[in-house]
């Protein structure tokens, strides 16, 4: 497989809904050969993953709303307009805060997060019954949940 041109005109994308959340495949990682994958993320008020490691890098860029961000035990809260990083390793969790839902776009590289996020939608289809299969897919995608 080769990279390829991607564009995605407003309302386009590949929806998926995970624990709460709805992420838009932008750019998936089968258009650049794995190098790196970029969705969109709509976090209604509380929704966000767990605080959580992995060996790929992830950027955050909010678009609108506020996002509470964990990194590393430090507290973010993150506005529109306002980035974050977190390098592989680094443990994180994010929620929305804002009464509207938030928006975000999420970068990782190399990709690994899209195959995750496709196995989340598929197996976890009630909350909060099915959140204890999380630990088992994640470790599945490299995904670590760290213990609170």
């Amino acid at each position: 497989m080769s990279k390829q041109v991607v564009v995605v005109r407003k309302g386009e994308g590949e929806p998926i809904n995970v624990m709460g959340a709805r992420l838009n495949f932008l750019c998936g990682a089968d258009k650049t050969e794995h190098a790196w994958s970029l969705m969109e993320a709509v976090l209604p008020k509380d929704s966000g993953p767990p605080p959580h490691d992995h060996p790929w890098d992830e950027a955050y860029y909010v678009i609108e709303g506020e996002v509470r961000f964990e990194v590393n035990g430090r507290v973010e809260l993150v506005k529109a307009g306002d980035f974050i990083y977190a390098p592989g390793g680094t443990v994180h969790a994010f929620q929305g805060t804002s009464e509207q839902p938030a928006r975000m776009l999420i970068f990782d590289a190399p990709a690994h997060a899209e195959s995750f996020f496709r196995e989340l939608e598929r197996e976890i289809q009630e909350m909060p019954r099915d959140l204890a299969k999380a630990p088992e897919i994640g470790a599945r995608h490299q995904v670590r949940f760290a213990k609170r």
